[in-house]
């Protein structure tokens, strides 16, 4: 059983050692995780799963949230856009809407890819 402790410390590590940009880069991969799982859970008419796995979405979008720095005028734009997923999000959960999911699946990777090209961009300076 050392392997599943070994990969444990390993993310472990990876998470202590990451800047905010990789930390923000990790949690839009894991929205993205979360929301197939959930498409997937929908499609299977596994409710729990669905259920779980939106919440967790929920749970990241909350995060960004709560982390926007409002001196800036950009963080009254992603609130709005994160306000407006997590409406979806509760709506796909309420509902098990595949059609919303997939739809908050596309924003949330139109925003991580964004995230990319910012942390390149800011590599190059």
């Amino acid at each position: 059983m050392a392997l599943p402790n070994a990969y444990n410390q390993y993310a472990n590590s990876k998470i202590m050692t990451a800047t905010p940009a990789q930390l923000t880069m990790m949690l839009y991969d894991g929205a993205i995780k979360f929301c197939n799982v959930a498409i997937k859970a929908v499609e299977d008419g596994d409710v729990e799963k669905a259920h779980n796995n939106i919440r967790k979405v929920e749970n990241i979008v909350t995060e960004f949230r709560s982390t926007l720095d409002f001196k800036y005028p950009v963080a009254q734009d992603f609130e709005n856009v994160y306000s407006y997923i997590y409406e979806r999000l509760v709506e796909a959960n309420m509902k098990k809407d595949k059609e919303i999911l997939e739809e908050v699946l596309k924003h949330l990777r139109t925003m991580r890819d964004t995230w990319e090209e910012v942390m390149k961009n800011g590599k190059q300076r």
